[in-house]
C-alpha cells in the first residue's frame, strides 16, 4: 500500500484512539488526527500543512456550517421554533415519531433537487431537529437520523453526481441518462425504504411516544398564532429553487454565467438568518450590551463544531495531496475475484475514500474506475452505477469527516462524536449493503 493509505490508516486510528479511548474532545482528535496526517510528509510536513489548511480556508462549508449553528441558535432563542413546532405537532403529533418519518420524508424529496448531502441537512435538520428533540427524541438520536438521511442528495436522481459519473471516460459510451435514470431512481428508493425503516425500529427502541394529546393545539389556531414563525423558510425554498431547472433558466437570464456559482449550502443559512432577522424584528435585542449576552451564550458551541469540520477538511487536503486517490485507484484496478467480493470491495473502497472527502469528488475521481471493475466482474451497466452511487451517498454519515455530521449536531447541540456509533451502525454499514444487494441483483431495480 502507499503512504497516503497509510495516513489515512492512522489519520481514523488516531482519531478514534483519542476521542473513544482517551475521552477527549473531539475537535482536539481532528487536530492531532491532522498533524498525524502532516508528518507523513516527511521533510515535506510544512507544506503538506499550509496546502490542507488553505483548503479548509477556502470551503464554503466550513462557513456554512458555522452559519447553521448560528441560524439554528437565533431560530431557538426568539421562540420561532417553538411557533413551528406547535403548526407541526398540530398535524403530525399523534403519531409516534411523527417528526422522525417526516424528516427522513423530507430528506427524500429534497435529495435530487439539492444534491448535496450538507444542503439536505441544513434544510431539513433545522426544521426537523428542533421539532424531534420538542417531540420526545433526544437530540442526540435526532442529529443520527438527520445526518444520516443526508446521503439522499447523492443517491436519488436527478443529482448532479449521477451526471458526473455518466460523464466519465469509463461510464459515457456506455451507459447514458435516460437508461440509468430508472435504475437509479429505484436504488434510491430502496435506500429511502430501508430508513423509514430506521425510524419504526428506533419509534420503538427508544419508546418515542406520540406527542400528549394535552399539548397539541388545534390546527387552525396554531396556525393562526405562528405563521409567521414558517415565513423563515423562504430561506431555505429560494436557494433550493433555483437550482431545478427553471430556476437556473431563470437566474441566466437575470445574470449570465455566475448563476452556476449559487451555493445552495452558503445561501440557505444566510438567506434563513435575514428572514428570521424580518420576521422576529421586535423580539431582537435593542442594545449593545443585549447582543454581546446574545453571542456569548452562543459561542462556546463553535469552539468544538467549528475546530472539527475545519480540521477534517484540512485532513481531507492534506490526504488529496499524497496521493490517496491514485493508490486507492491502482488497488482498486488490481482486484481479482467472484462478483459479490467485487461488489464488496469496491463498496468498501468508495466508502473509504468518501468519509474523508464528499460523494461527489469521490465519483470524480474513481466512479469510473469503480464501474469498470464492477462491469468486467459481470454486473449489468445499470446495476454497477446505481450500486456507486449508493456506495458514496455514505458520505453524508461516514465519520469523522463528513459535513452533515457537523452540521445536524450543531443544529441539535450536541457532541458530533456522540453520533458515529450509531451512523457506522444504523446506516454506513447497511447501506454498503444495499449497494451490494443491488450490484449483485439481489435487489431489482
Amino acid at each position: 500500500m502507499g503512504i497516503a493509505v497509510w495516513a489515512l490508516i492512522a489519520y481514523i486510528a488516531v482519531i478514534v484512539v483519542w476521542n473513544g479511548l482517551l475521552k477527549r474532545n473531539i475537535g482536539e482528535a481532528m487536530l492531532i488526527g491532522f498533524v498525524a496526517v502532516c508528518l507523513f510528509g516527511g521533510t515535506g510536513f510544512l507544506g503538506l500543512a499550509r496546502a490542507g489548511i488553505a483548503d479548509a480556508l477556502a470551503e464554503e462549508v466550513v462557513f456554512a456550517a458555522l452559519a447553521f449553528v448560528f441560524m439554528g441558535y437565533l431560530l431557538t432563542k426568539l421562540g420561532l421554533i417553538q411557533e413551528q413546532v406547535t403548526v407541526l405537532n398540530s398535524v403530525f403529533g399523534r403519531l409516534r415519531g411523527g417528526a422522525g418519518y417526516v424528516s427522513t420524508s423530507a430528506a427524500a424529496l429534497l435529495g435530487g433537487p439539492a444534491g448535496s448531502g450538507s444542503g439536505i441537512a441544513a434544510s431539513v435538520g433545522s426544521v426537523t431537529i428542533p421539532w424531534m428533540t420538542r417531540s420526545n427524541w433526544s437530540p442526540e438520536l435526532a442529529a443520527t437520523l438527520v445526518a444520516g438521511n443526508a446521503g439522499l442528495g447523492i443517491s436519488i436522481p436527478p443529482s448532479s453526481t449521477i451526471f458526473l459519473l455518466l460523464g466519465s471516460a469509463a461510464v459515457a459510451p456506455v451507459l447514458t441518462a435516460d437508461q440509468l435514470f430508472v435504475g437509479a431512481f429505484v436504488g434510491g428508493m430502496w435506500t429511502v425504504l430501508y430508513r423509514f425503516i430506521v425510524v419504526f425500529i428506533w419509534v420503538r427502541r427508544y419508546r418515542i411516544q406520540a406527542t400528549d394529546r394535552s399539548d397539541i393545539t388545534p390546527f387552525t389556531l396554531a396556525l393562526k398564532q405562528g405563521w409567521t414563525s414558517l415565513l423563515v423558510y423562504a430561506g431555505i425554498a429560494v436557494p433550493v429553487v433555483l437550482t431545478l431547472d427553471f430556476g437556473q433558466r431563470f437566474m441566466e437570464s437575470r445574470v449570465g454565467e455566475a448563476a452556476g456559482d449559487i451555493s445552495i449550502v452558503v445561501w440557505i443559512p444566510v438567506l434563513t438568518i435575514l428572514a428570521t432577522f424580518a420576521v422576529a424584528w421586535k423580539r431582537l435585542p435593542r442594545t449593545g450590551r443585549a447582543w454581546s449576552e446574545l453571542l456569548g451564550e452562543m459561542a462556546p458551541r463553535y469552539a468544538v463544531i467549528g475546530a472539527t469540520l475545519f480540521f477534517a477538511f484540512a485532513a481531507a487536503a492534506s490526504l488529496g495531496e499524497l496521493g490517496l486517490v491514485d493508490q486507492l485507484t491502482s488497488i482498486m484496478r488490481g482486484i481479482q475475484a467472484p462478483t459479490v467480493v467485487i461488489a464488496i470491495i469496491v463498496g468498501l473502497l468508495i466508502v473509504v475514500i468518501a468519509a474523508p472527502l464528499t460523494g461527489t469528488a469521490t465519483i470524480a475521481a474513481v466512479g469510473g474506475v469503480a464501474f469498470s471493475a464492477l462491469t468486467a466482474a459481470g454486473v449489468p451497466p445499470v446495476a454497477a452505477a446505481t450500486a456507486i452511487m449508493i456506495f458514496a451517498s455514505t458520505e453524508g454519515a461516514s465519520p469523522p469527516g463528513a459535513a452533515p455530521i457537523y452540521i445536524a449536531s450543531g443544529i441539535a447541540g450536541v457532541d458530533p462524536a456522540k453520533t458515529f456509533g450509531k451512523l457506522i451502525v444504523w446506516f454506513v454499514i447497511p447501506i454498503l449493503a444495499l449497494g451490494v444487494l443491488v450490484a449483485t441483483g439481489v435487489l431489482p431495480i
